[in-house]
């Protein structure tokens, strides 16, 4: 017997690509089915992220309509991440595996089989990887390949043009329900849970309809929270800067005492005022680093729940109409 598949898709004011999306997504898991590739007993899981619009009401006809659609809708809006958390921890009690995408179908659903063949194969955690960026903007190209490589340098082991896009075993869906902070940034986070993992390429779709969730505010956000939540070599650049700072500092103090000493004097109140304004910006700039991940360890301490899910439509006994 084949194993059992759960898609899980996060929702937050979808009502315009739903229709369209559960649509494909029935096809696609009917024909794996069909194929034998996966268990009769999969189904596509919806998650509402407290959507303001239609979205629940929607995820709840589908799941009138046919056996295959489950749903759960979170008590108010929590993230994507939190809200993809949500799906995968349900999921996770009666899939044998999940695979998570977006729900404005830029994934595309048509290498699903190669996630789940990939699966077959010994991988618990397989990646869907853009093999290029051609439909992105100029900026947005940059930028993303800017944010990859700081994480890098920073220590952070993600992976180069991977979303949110991936198939995750039970066994490694089990490994990250125990990682409990509350400062999620599920990319970073997976690959630290270990075991054998590989990649599939794919090409990533413009939107069906709607607008996108992650704006250049959300997205500066999101990298800054991925950041320092997962490594604190800001904080040790802050120390090394101070280091510098301070050298410099030493050999300004021993050189204006030479110069003294010879019966000169130093001036240039522009130096000066540049000096104050340049170490006032530095040490405004290092308390707000600190001031970050003084926030983050204040919110980890309150352990307060990740998400809190107020209904819950799956049923897995329950027929078609």
């Amino acid at each position: 017997m084949k194993d059992i598949l759960y898609l899980v898709i996060p929702c937050y004011n979808e009502e315009q690509v739903l229709h369209e999306t559960s649509k494909r997504l029935l096809e696609k898991i009917n024909t794996m089915i069909s194929n034998e590739l996966i268990s009769c007993e999969s189904k596509i899981l919806f998650v509402n992220d407290g959507s303001k619009d239609k979205t629940w009401d929607i995820i709840e006809q589908l799941y009138s309509k046919n056996s295959i659609f489950s749903g759960i809708n979170l008590s108010r809006n929590r993230g994507h991440q939190n809200a993809l958390l949500a799906g995968l921890m349900t999921a996770k009690e009666y899939a044998d595996m999940t695979i998570s995408l977006d729900a404005d179908l830029q994934d595309d659903v048509g290498v699903i089989d190669k996630f789940v063949e990939q699966y077959y194969n010994g991988s618990d955690i397989v990646y869907g990887v853009r093999s290029s960026r051609q439909t992105d903007t100029f900026f947005k190209r940059t930028s993303a390949l800017a944010f990859y490589k700081l994480m890098n340098i920073l220590g952070v082991d993600a992976i180069f043009n991977h979303a949110d896009y991936r198939l995750m075993s039970k066994r490694a869906l089990e490994g990250l329900s125990q990682y409990k902070e509350v400062n999620l940034f599920l990319r970073g986070m997976i690959p630290l849970i270990g075991y054998r993992y590989s990649i599939v390429e794919y090409e990533r779709h413009e939107r069906f309809a709607g607008e996108s969730k992650y704006p250049l505010k959300k997205m500066i956000a999101f990298a800054l929270d991925g950041i320092t939540s997962l490594s604190i070599k800001p904080i040790r650049i802050i120390t090394m800067l101070g280091f510098t700072i301070f050298f410099v500092s030493v050999i300004a103090l021993i050189y204006s005492i030479v110069v003294k000493f010879f019966g000169s004097t130093v001036t240039g109140w522009t130096s000066l005022t540049l000096s104050i304004w340049m170490l006032g910006g530095i040490q405004l700039l290092s308390l707000g680093v600190i001031g970050e991940y003084i926030g983050k360890i204040y919110n980890e301490t309150k352990q307060r729940p990740r998400f809190i899910i107020s209904d819950k439509l799956i049923d897995i006994n329950k027929k078609d109409k």
